[in-house]
């Protein structure tokens, strides 16, 4: 079960600086077969389908506290797309062609499905196949193949932040380096614990450390690479039992955390009139207002005793 609050991770940065193209190299990190959808289904259907887990529960937590984070980073990705999309076109009549840059975009799909939104897809518009799902049922199988996803994840990340320098996109990747970094070490030490092997010893892979970017040092200075949350209040306190001792990176201590990170608002989209989205008119506001009011049985005078 899921809780869900109406929060994102981090405040991304809300410019103006339209960048179709970057959108969509960002579009691989959220539907590419390394991107954070399929980081989020590998754990969640391994979580779903996971064996013995009363004895090997510090390992069923880890599995089912990072798929929670998981979601998080799909969303953090998705308002990074579409905060790169904002602003491409312009509102105008029909015959002025307001969608013409569209046509020059390197996924047009963007504009004719999505009303400049995020898609489940990579960045040459190709769907998300659940063909990317890996779940042997085998413990050390499954934790070896999620070690070789978060890194093959890190490295894509580590391409798309030198494609571009939109503020909102290295935003977002700069902090998912850093997350997906302790999702790398959580994978080791779990690999560790299972089997002996120090496979820690491999980070980083890449071998070029978070702290080379600028936006994910930030974050390392401030020990979320140290950080592993529950995602809940009461449940996957035994991930302490793997997530323990140091980074192998600075040695830093590492810190399990209960429940879940400070949260930020997330941002607003505007309304796209020449994409008709979301297709609904001042007056058509202000009548929809007007049957929620007397939905709710609220009258002006109440609304300006509360405000």
């Amino acid at each position: 079960m899921f809780k869900r609050m109406d929060e994102i991770m981090i405040e991304i940065p809300q410019v103006n600086q339209p960048d179709a193209n970057a959108a969509a190299a960002v579009q691989e990190l959220l539907g590419g077969k390394f991107g954070e959808m399929s980081t989020l289904n590998n754990y969640l259907f391994q979580s779903f389908n996971f064996r013995s887990k009363t004895k090997l529960k510090p390992f069923y937590d880890l599995i089912m506290s990072i798929t929670a984070e998981e979601i998080g980073h799909v969303e953090l990705v998705s308002h990074a797309i579409n905060c790169c999309l904002r602003g491409t076109t312009s509102t105008l009549e029909p015959d002025a062609t307001p969608l013409g840059a569209a046509k020059d975009a390197r996924i047009s799909y963007h504009f004719l499905a999505g009303a400049q939104g995020a898609m489940p897809f990579d960045s040459m518009g190709n769907p998300w196949t659940g063909a990317n799902v890996f779940n042997s049922g085998n413990l050390v199988e499954d934790l070896l193949h999620n070690f070789f996803l978060e890194c093959g994840a890190r490295t894509h990340k580590m391409k798309v932040y030198e494609m571009t320098d939109h503020p909102s996109a290295r935003e977002v990747v700069g902090f998912l380096l850093v997350r997906g970094g302790v999702h790398v070490v959580a994978y080791a030490k779990a690999l560790e614990v299972a089997t002996g092997v120090d496979v820690t010893r491999l980070i980083p892979i890449p071998s070029l450390n978070n702290k080379h970017f600028k936006e994910a040092a930030k974050y390392e200075a401030r020990g979320a690479h140290t950080k592993l949350y529950t995602w809940s209040e009461k449940d996957f306190g035994t991930i302490n039992q793997i997530w323990k001792g140091t980074h192998p990176e600075d040695n830093s201590p590492l810190e399990v955390v209960t429940g879940a990170p400070q949260g930020f608002p997330i941002p607003e989209a505007p309304a796209v009139e020449e994409e008709f989205a979301p297709g609904i008119s001042s007056e058509e506001f202000t009548s929809i207002a007007n049957r929620l009011k007397m939905a709710g049985n609220i009258s002006e005078a109440k609304v300006t005793a509360r405000s």
